[in-house]
């Protein structure tokens, strides 16, 4: 079974996101900023991770690029969610290294198949 770690400040999105992918047969692990998830990942890597850009202590874009700069964690997809929708965010979050970019509010079958089809992907 897949973990996936979901990176979110707001709780009420981080509930609504989890209940999403454990429906569909994920495992799912919690950090609240991307200073928290830094040490999650380095303690146990997840098989993918969804982060939001706005948070405190570090946000989305400075986590997925200290991800895929670092050569134990560059092969976990990162898939970025957040309500910065512009076209300009999406531009950025890829440049860091996003592997997919999701506005909020985004449709369920948006989220799940984002992230099936990056772990589908990692085999």
């Amino acid at each position: 079974m897949s973990t996936i770690l979901i990176v979110e400040d707001s709780i009420v999105q981080r509930e609504m996101m989890t209940d999403l992918l454990k429906a569909s047969g994920l495992k799912v692990t919690h950090a609240s900023d991307g200073a928290e998830a830094l040490e999650a990942i380095h303690k146990a890597p997840p098989d993918l991770v969804v982060l939001d850009i706005v948070m405190p202590r570090m946000n989305g874009y400075e986590l997925c690029r200290r991800l895929k700069s670092d050569p134990k964690t560059q092969n976990v997809p990162v898939v970025i969610c957040s309500s910065k929708g512009e076209e300009f965010d999406r531009y950025w979050g890829m440049k860091q290294g996003a592997d997919a970019y999701i506005a909020k509010p985004f449709q369920p079958i948006e989220l799940v198949g984002t992230v099936k089809q990056l772990l589908r992907g990692q085999g």
